[in-house]
């Protein structure tokens, strides 16, 4: 005996005939993913998307060499240092919008949304990888519409350049340099119950949390991910570095080596005598 569903009999609505439906959603929404595509292909882009190419990073690099300090950086990460406690940048945050990056988004193809997004996709103009927007086979690496071609700043360091913070867009896009300097700057010379320093990791975290918003209900401000490094361009009297003890390890091993030369000096006169 053959059991019948209500619903469907009442309906008129067979399983089969929903299961078409649910085909043709599929279909519509892959012509949908094509059309998109086909958006966001230029003159002299070639071939489809594959696995990774819409994967890329941000860098920022910086070198301390004597005195100087060379900052190298591509995307929105960026380097603060801290001079005499106000904020210096040692990048360039490479946004779309921006005049420079725009014209040669443009030149390359691309457009700029509202929401400041190449071809509505990267909310940033240069980053290593993302190669889906390099593809442009009449263009060279640094004109495409994102280029990994770093901008590149140097400084003279003096007593007044205390340290430096590299942080990507987590952070800033919270606080601006000058209030990130300022919250390390309050709490850098702060000490734990043993009287040492706080220790740079320590801040770092309270930084993070800073920035972190309560809950995801909002715009996003608070919600991306967070990378931070603080940098200090002199030693710190911490637990971790004990200059003291190790001041005090140095001079024994020198006066053990003294020794040591001395007693081989009296041995060799002692020999020659003999």
């Amino acid at each position: 005996m053959k059991m019948m569903d209500c619903s469907e009999e009442e309906d008129g609505y067979s399983s089969e005939e929903a299961e078409n439906e649910e085909d043709e959603d599929d279909t519509e929404e892959a012509e949908e993913d094509e059309e998109e595509e086909e958006e966001m292909m230029v003159p002299g882009m070639e071939g489809k998307e594959e696995p990774g190419s819409d994967s890329g990073t941000t860098a920022v690099v910086a070198l301390i060499r004597g005195k100087q300090l060379i900052v190298a950086n591509a995307g929105d990460s960026r380097c603060v240092v801290s001079e005499a406690g106000k904020a210096l940048d040692m990048s360039y945050d490479h946004k779309p919008e921006d005049e420079v990056e725009l014209a040669r988004i443009k030149n390359a193809g691309g457009k700029v949304t509202m929401d400041g997004r190449v071809n509505g996709g990267l909310n940033l103009s240069r980053a290593i990888g993302d190669h889906f927007y390099k593809r442009n086979k009449n263009l060279p690496p640094e004109e495409q519409m994102i280029s990994a071609l770093p901008d590149i700043k140097m400084l003279t360091l003096t007593d007044d350049h205390e340290f430096m913070v590299i942080a990507c867009d987590g952070i800033w896009n919270v606080m601006s340099s000058q209030e990130v300097i300022d919250f390390i700057q309050s709490k850098i010379s702060q000490r734990d119950e043993n009287g040492e320093l706080r220790l740079l990791s320590s801040i770092v975290e309270e930084l993070l949390d800073q920035c972190l918003a309560p809950d995801t209900s909002g715009d996003g401000t608070g919600c991306d991910n967070m990378t931070c490094i603080i940098i200090c361009f002199k030693p710190r009297n911490t637990a971790e570095l004990q200059p003291e003890s190790g001041k005090r390890k140095l001079e024994e091993v020198l006066s053990t080596e003294e020794a040591e030369e001395n007693g081989n000096s009296d041995n060799k006169k002692k020999a020659k005598r003999d």
